[in-house]
């Protein structure tokens, strides 16, 4: 096996691979991904054509009863994939509002809509009538642009498919060009001008090949000449799928990334969450479950999820405030700063033991109160940073033993902090020394 039909094999697993990866949401999506069903059918279209050209699968049928059927499949399938990219193309680009000026894509893509699906039958029909009329299939051909090379019918019928794949081609490179100027996102820029280059390589490769076949009707060339350019332009297209299949799939996986780091931080904030609404059964939508119960409510989207265990684990503080000690942010300060010096990891523990010891009291049945002081307001810049500060707490709380916030709860009972180095009320530290922060200094 050569080098070049390895390659054809790794390409073809490959948009194979992502075919699969992309058909859940685009046969059972959402509206938006239901949009995106277009894009799909290019990659299952592309990936059938693909194992067309795989050694096994060539040889196969091109030694069957219909000679050279590999050719004739590899052009359907592909022509279908092109319509379909067509019709993603311009579900994508050709809407905008009725009212003012229609950009220039945006005319561009409704003209490809107007005039791609009869290309597309048009090119079929015509590509079945040359095939078994005008090409010479009495021997079975290995690769064949090179091995027919100089025949006229075989020229033609190769003509009507590379002017479709190559206008096609421009299409998708024109638009997409457009699309990576205006996108912001730095993984759908990348994306996008990996397919772009793609489509470059697209047309390049049909533009040389039909040049090749009508010169070699001029000028028959050697059999070596033939072989060599055949198995670079192929080498191209290799490259070529790999760009359109890299490409088209980045956007994808950073949103794939971006689901996992939900998954993540919903394992991380669960038992958190699981306990406060545990103390407030009144508070969550439903009782709280296991997490592998949770996770798998597929009823609901991992980032709703996330947003909800954030607003109930914040109502949830905010109703412990009644059930907490007046003092209890002065000594979960003061067991943060015995327990890390690091000032990163001060602002979560401090969170963490506040929250345990007011749990604890809670537990105890104390009566509700007046609000107390809660610790130092924080406010995050968006729901992310929200997320990422309740994973912190959460972790910290795992590691804060029973006996630690029974001290913490104790101290601040008394008006003092827990632990070695406990201070008096009249300490300067303590809540009640007369320069202590929560007094004006006399």
């Amino acid at each position: 096996m050569s080098t070049l039909d390895l390659a054809g094999y790794l390409v073809a697993v490959l948009m194979t691979a992502v075919a699969l990866w992309r058909m859940p949401a685009a046969l059972w999506g959402d509206e938006e991904d239901r949009r995106r069903r277009a894009l799909w059918g290019c990659y299952a279209g592309f990936a059938a054509a693909l194992w067309t050209k795989t050694e096994i699968v060539r040889t196969t049928l091109n030694d069957s009863p219909v000679t050279d059927l590999a050719v004739l499949i590899k052009h359907y399938t592909a022509t279908i994939a092109i319509l379909a990219i067509l019709s993603y193309i311009v579900a994508i680009y050709g809407r905008y509002p009725d009212r003012g000026a229609v950009p220039r894509h945006v005319r561009f893509a409704r003209l490809v809509q107007r005039v791609a699906a009869k290309a597309s039958v048009a090119t079929l029909i015509l590509l079945t009538v040359l095939f078994f009329t005008v090409v010479d299939r009495s021997v079975p051909s290995d690769r064949f642009v090179s091995d027919h090379a100089g025949q006229p019918g075989a020229t033609l019928y190769m003509t009507v498919f590379y002017v479709y794949l190559g206008a096609a081609s421009a299409v998708c490179a024109y638009q997409w060009k457009l699309a990576t100027a205006d996108a912001t996102a730095r993984h759908l820029r990348v994306g996008l001008s990996m397919m772009t280059a793609a489509m470059f390589i697209g047309v390049a490769y049909t533009a040389s090949r039909t040049l090749f076949m009508w010169i070699s009707v001029v000028d028959q060339p050697s059999v070596e000449f033939a072989d060599t350019f055949d198995k670079v332009t192929e080498a191209g297209q290799v490259l070529l799928f790999v760009l359109f299949a890299v490409g088209a799939s980045l956007p994808a996986f950073s949103t794939g990334l971006r689901r996992a780091r939900l998954w993540r931080a919903q394992a991380r904030l669960h038992p958190l969450w699981r306990e406060l609404m545990t103390a407030f059964p009144d508070q969550p939508f439903a009782p709280p479950a296991s997490l592998l119960r949770e996770v798998t409510r597929f009823d609901t989207p991992a980032d709703l999820r996330v947003d909800r265990w954030s607003a109930d684990i914040a109502d949830a503080v905010e109703k412990l405030r009644h059930y907490a000690p007046e003092h209890l942010a002065d000594a979960a300060r003061t067991a943060a700063a015995e327990d890390t010096s690091d000032p990163d990891e001060l602002g979560p523990r401090t969170d963490a033991h506040w929250i345990r010891a007011a749990l604890a009291a809670h537990a105890e049945g104390v009566p509700a109160g007046a609000a107390a002081p809660a610790t130092d307001p924080r406010q995050a810049e968006d729901q992310e940073g929200e997320v990422a500060w309740l994973v912190r707490v959460a972790a910290a709380c795992r590691t804060i033993p029973a006996a630690r916030t029974a001290a913490v709860l104790t101290a601040a009972r008394a008006g003092e902090t827990a632990g070695p180095g406990t201070v008096t009320p009249n300490s300067p530290n303590s809540p009640n020394s007369p320069n202590s922060p929560e007094q004006p200094t006399r």
